[in-house]
């Protein structure tokens, strides 16, 4: 596997043990040697640096979203016939973004303050509560409440909602080597349509105050002008997409911030002393240690990049993760800085252009406040390194335990 330009030995696998232990191990010699990756064993290209990864980010009509969203897909070179939100290009995704963006306003996720607050606390009462001195971070917390937040907006009963987590989390589970998704992961997945299926049907018959509710209701322009309800397999896309990016996103950046202010206190201090600096220091989260490692597109047309020739019809990784910690668009950006200068470069965590994320308001929200909870419980802690375990995950990257041993 080799530099499409200029033949170095540069390994880049994001299938292995190896990158599920510590991507950001390889991506300073991609941006340095390989901008333009060529894998011959999985047979994609990978684009590493900030310029070209946000470039890529915003050309849907060089690299499109319309034919999945992992190498297995897109490989396969067929549009995806279960549209969702990440899996459509112009005009048709623009139709549906303004659809389901009334939902994401900042008065809207400024309304779910509440319901957030007193999901994160219930979810953490246990820890405190019990005066225990050990927790974990990740196993105990962070992965409940933010499938609980989502679920509880789409409207699904509480019965299914921890659920939903686990079939998000075998579906993304990928074993070393494993490109496709698992026969358990496609159950998983079924499992879930159907729960949403059989849900959409109710809310059909006796709506609520719910997300899913308010889809069924909806008028959507379709490409050729005709207003039209949705589908219902679209109403179950987008509860499909929003369940998985809002159980995942959080769990990881919550498990993530333990670790990263366990290896820098001082700035756990400083967050002790001073609350307001919550949410910067999300965003230097987001920058530092991306839940989302990557985004996976396919080339429309050939397109040459730093003199290499992608060529058409090519699955291309946009490494965001690479980009957020590209040294030529942030300043000594391997440091983890909640006072970093973030007008420096956009922060890709949540992707760029038209498919950036469409929670990530409500993601910051959720973290912030589970932050400060977390300083109220450990305002000193130890992180627990030998307990310490990262998630083997598609395009998901974090830690699924981080025991913690809370200083009283």
């Amino acid at each position: 596997m080799t530099d499409a330009q200029h033949g170095t030995e540069v390994h880049f696998d994001p299938f292995s043990a190896d990158f599920y232990g510590d991507p950001h191990a390889f991506y300073p010699r991609l941006r340095a040697e390989a901008p333009v990756y060529y894998n011959d064993t999985y047979e994609f290209y990978a684009l590493s640096r900030h310029a070209d990864v946000a470039a890529g980010l915003r050309d849907f009509a060089t690299f499109s979203s319309a034919y999945g969203v992992d190498l297995g897909m897109v490989r396969r070179g067929e549009k995806v016939p279960a549209k969702m939100l990440i899996s459509i290009d112009p005009p048709e995704h623009r139709a549906m973004r303004s659809l389901v963006n009334k939902v994401f306003t900042p008065r809207a996720i400024e309304a779910l303050r509440a319901m957030v607050d007193q999901t994160v606390d219930r979810f953490l009462s246990v820890a405190r509560d019990g005066e225990c001195s050990t927790f974990d971070v990740v196993q105990d917390f962070s992965v409940y409440f933010p499938v609980d937040v989502i679920t509880q907006m789409l409207g699904v009963p509480e019965e299914y909602r921890q659920q939903v987590r686990l079939w998000i989390d075998e579906s993304l589970h990928r074993e070393p080597g494993q490109i496709d998704m698992s026969e358990s992961g496609m159950q998983a997945m079924a499992d879930m349509w159907l729960m949403y299926y059989q849900l959409i049907q109710e809310r059909r018959e006796r709506p609520r105050e719910d997300m899913i509710s308010a889809l069924i209701a909806a008028e959507v322009e379709r490409e050729d002008g005709t207003i039209e309800r949705l589908r219902d397999s679209e109403i179950a896309g987008f509860a499909t997409l929003l369940g998985g990016a809002g159980a995942e996103t959080v769990t990881k950046l919550i498990g993530s911030a333990a670790v990263a202010f366990a290896r820098h206190p001082d700035q756990w201090r400083q967050l002790l002393a001073d609350r307001s600096k919550i949410g910067v220091a999300i965003e230097e989260l987001l920058r530092y240690d991306a839940p989302v490692q990557y985004n996976v597109r396919r080339s429309n047309v050939d397109v040459t990049v730093h003199g290499v020739t992608i060529p058409a019809g090519a699955p291309v990784f946009l490494l965001g993760a690479s980009a957020n910690r590209d040294p030529e668009a942030w300043t000594a950006p391997d440091v983890f800085d909640i006072h970093r200068d973030r007008s420096e470069a956009p922060n890709l965590a949540f992707g760029y252009g038209i498919h950036s994320c469409l929670g990530a308001a409500l993601a910051r929200l959720e973290g912030a406040i589970a932050l400060d909870k977390l300083l109220d419980l450990m305002p000193r802690y130890e992180v627990q390194w030998d307990g310490c375990r990262r998630v083997s995950m598609q395009n998901v990257s974090g830690w699924s335990h981080v025991p913690v041993r809370i200083l009283r």
